[in-house]
């Protein structure tokens, strides 16, 4: 037998947490064919690489990812092959460009951004991604927002039974034509509007199909307790699997108390539920600048939303709004993408620093910005602390999600590094360096962990007539490169990466292959 490939000499971190060992790997077409335990391989190969002691551990699967919005524009996705990932999942935080009702292009186009739009089904999005021929295994869930817009619009009330009807039909249709789960994102309207009765009938159906339903939970910061016991409850009534969406404590008065918070988690699942949780590895957040707008004002859509910033009693209202509750807010939030030429100069600097350059307070700043540009600019907003993502990381039940998008190194904003550099930063600062856990469950939480979550079909773990994705890099070496400064970086210390038995990453550059497959559960 004559294998395409053997990587030889190389230290086999498999995914399962289990400890490595040194070995050997063939690869025939878009398998892994053999694995030899030391033992030298017994077959020919049309190419030997010799990994000289590297790790080879499976391509990195990333649970939290939102390139389904960018892949139509980026579908090499640099920032996110470039630093060992294979397989996202997109569709989170209840955000999804599927389903799409007849007439609704311009209320998800202004709440989404640009796209071809050339779908309605979830299975015709899918169709969509696949035409794009991308560089990575791309899987996802549906979101709640896009759920509610469909059937509900922007209006901010109890859906009707005929709009409840309406939205578990094209849920169970989404789960049947490839979603993996049900997203919420509640800080985000139109989903933000559903009280926890919607959410737990949809959840009855999501635990009919056999899915998951994954939660950006409606709070984070001081009510965080509050939004717990929501999506604890929420899923427990619908009997559905949960998956905590980026634990993570952004208030100060929460700072070093996430033991309150895991130690709800565990009691959850001691009584039986079926609890997991994700994490990325940042102090930062990132997310659209309108966020900081309170979500009454959004009602009506992305349109009503800019008609009330221009007028001066309600904008006042909705600025003052926006300035409760976290006097350093502004200081600690940057501009990291624009979307718009006039406030591009402003990019990578904070709110009161462009508040000073426009002649105005931070929030001001802000409220221009939104009533210019509406969910399009996006911030990076410093809001945790160390002490947290530690105490939550080491926990067996988190895996990493990296929250971020897939783009190419000439994305022109400056975005958070976790789009760029998440799962390498686990293995060099947080297992190498921090020493949390080592190399082998670093890799089980980056790998195995999320691909058996999702429900990947053989991917995630190194096993023979598993699919060929693979990660070689330096345990000794591998680094975390982007900063917030500087975020658009190649990580240092990975040698190759394989999508499909293709390689289409070597020392930092991309190959130009795209031999990724759009997923379908």
């Amino acid at each position: 037998m004559t294998l395409d490939l053997i990587i030889k000499n190389a230290r086999i971190v498999d995914g399962s947490g289990e400890a490595s060992y040194k070995g050997a790997i063939g690869l025939k077409g878009d398998r892994i064919e053999k694995i030899w335990r030391g033992n030298e391989p017994d077959c020919e190969a049309a190419e030997v690489y010799d990994a000289k002691g590297m790790a080879v551990s499976p391509g990195f699967v990333d649970i939290h990812s939102h390139t389904d919005q960018t892949l139509h524009k980026y579908p090499k996705v640099e920032s996110k092959i470039l630093q060992g990932v294979t397989t996202d999942l997109g569709g989170n935080c209840g955000l999804s460009y599927a389903p799409l009702k007849p007439g609704q292009k311009a209320d998800m186009e202004a709440s989404m951004g640009e796209a071809p739009y050339n779908w309605h089904s979830f299975g015709e999005f899918l169709d969509s991604l696949e035409a794009t021929v991308p560089s990575i295994n791309l899987a996802c869930g549906v979101g709640h927002g896009a759920l509610r817009l469909a059937a509900v619009g922007f209006d901010q009330r109890e859906a009707t039974r005929a709009e409840m009807e309406d939205m578990k039909s094209m849920l169970a249709d989404s789960l049947d034509e490839g979603a993996f789960m049900m997203s919420s994102g509640l800080i985000y309207p139109p989903g933000s509007y559903a009280g926890a009765d919607e959410l737990a009938e949809l959840c009855e159906v999501v635990a009919d199909k056999g899915a998951y339903y994954a939660t950006h939970m409606r709070y984070e910061g001081e009510k965080i307790v509050e939004g717990l016991e929501e999506a604890i409850d929420t899923a427990r009534r619908g009997g559905a699997s949960l998956q905590i969406s980026h634990h993570k404590m952004t208030s100060r008065q929460f700072w070093g108390k996430s033991d309150i918070t895991l130690g709800m988690i565990e009691k959850a699942r001691e009584e039986g539920m079926d609890v997991w949780v994700d994490q990325y590895p940042y102090v930062a957040t990132s997310t659209s600048l309108s966020s900081n707008i309170p979500n009454w004002a959004f009602e009506g859509g992305i349109e009503a939303l800019k008609a009330r910033l221009r007028d001066p009693q309600t904008r006042e209202e909705i600025i003052k709004q926006a300035d409760e509750g976290y006097p350093e807010r502004w200081k600690n939030t940057v501009l990291s993408y624009a979307g718009l030429e006039e406030f591009s100069k402003y990019q990578g600097m904070n709110l009161e620093q462009i508040g000073e350059a426009m002649g105005c307070s931070g929030v001001e700043a802000c409220v221009r910005i939104v009533a210019a540009g509406g969910n399009i600019p996006q911030k990076v907003h410093f809001a945790m602390c160390e002490e947290d993502i530690e105490n939550i990381m080491k926990r067996p039940y988190v895996m990493i999600g990296s929250d971020g998008w897939g783009y190419d190194l000439d994305y022109p904003g400056i975005p958070h590094p976790r789009s760029f550099g998440t799962f390498p930063r686990v293995l060099s600062y947080y297992s190498r360096e921090r020493g949390l856990f080592p190399l082998e469950e670093a890799v089980r939480k980056i790998s195995g962990l999320p691909a058996w979550r999702i429900g990947l079909d053989r991917r995630g773990l190194i096993r023979e007539g598993w699919f060929a994705d693979l990660t070689i890099f330096n345990p000794d070496t591998i680094c975390d490169d982007p900063s917030y400064e500087n975020p658009k970086q190649v990580c240092s210390g990975i040698a190759r990466v394989y999508v499909n038995g293709v390689l289409t990453a070597e020392n930092g550059r991309h190959t130009g292959a795209r031999s990724g497959r759009i997923l379908r559960r």
